[in-house]
């Protein structure tokens, strides 16, 4: 199998297998979603502002705990995921917890064959762009979905980390994007010792791939922020310096671990 071509397949895969471990996560803590806790960080919940009556596309959902916490602070909010196993818990959650948000299982690039609508803001966070080959229709698909003057909210972690090993201690990827990684790994970021094992295609994205992107198709910038901590505890070798704050212990703050950036869809 051709593992670039079918990058679809194998991550669609790849995701299905990790969202029964990830259910039953201490990471994704599910119990303590399902009692109210709301699963989204400081960093976007500023860059967000209040999001009560907005309507609002979250792209690359997993399976929703992001999109219902949206939705818990009086937004109308449709997330979308890859993963059929993900969207289907994604929907029992939703009914579980109350919530009205809505989900659909599509590859993001073909999301206008599945939804015709516009949103005051699309969303996207933390580990999305990396499983994309090409962020020119990533970019279409968030202008496409953006009202006039609708914002665009990205946080992601940062191009730095991934050009790391595992361990952090050699660089072993390219910072740009030089076509596809294809690699197999055991367990999961939230869950190590997970007994899965997974084959899954990615790619690298540097900052000027993802801002020009987003300038090309009609969306001016409007912030660009560079966090020196991690809001989730997803990596090796890391230290936690404030609650909800992970570094890589020998690294310190002398890498960027995440950035996050708003821009807004020009009339």
């Amino acid at each position: 199998m051709d593992a670039e071509k079918n990058y679809l397949t194998i991550n669609k895969e790849s995701w299905n297998n990790k969202t029964e471990v990830h259910l039953n996560s201490e990471f994704y803590d599910l119990k303590g979603f399902i009692n109210g806790k709301s699963s989204l960080n400081e960093i976007e919940l500023n860059l967000l502002g209040d999001v009560k009556g907005k309507s609002i596309l979250h792209l690359q959902c997993h399976f929703g705990q992001d999109t219902i916490s949206l939705s818990r602070l009086g937004a109308q909010v449709t997330g979308v995921d890859l993963s059929d196993k993900a969207i289907e818990k994604a929907r029992v959650l939703a009914k579980e917890t109350k919530s009205d948000a809505r989900f659909i299982c599509c590859d993001i690039y073909d999301l206008p064959s599945h939804l015709d609508q516009e949103f005051d803001l699309v969303f996207t966070s933390y580990g999305t762009i990396g499983w994309l080959p090409d962020l020119d229709k990533w970019a279409k698909i968030i202008s496409r979905f953006l009202k006039p003057n609708g914002k665009f909210v990205f946080a992601e972690f940062h191009p730095v980390v991934w050009m790391f090993d595992d361990d952090f201690e050699n660089i072993k990827y390219n910072y740009f994007n030089s076509g596809a990684i294809v690699e197999t790994e055991s367990g999961t970021y939230a869950d190590k010792n997970a007994d899965i094992t997974q084959e899954y295609v990615m790619w690298n994205h540097g900052f000027s791939e993802v801002i020009n992107s987003l300038i090309i198709n009609g969306l001016t910038l409007n912030s660009l922020d560079e966090f020196d901590y991690s809001p989730y505890n997803c990596f090796n070798k890391t230290i936690e310096i404030e609650p909800k704050k992970y570094r890589i212990k020998h690294l310190d703050n002398k890498i960027p671990m995440v950035y996050a950036l708003t821009a807004t869809k020009v009339n």
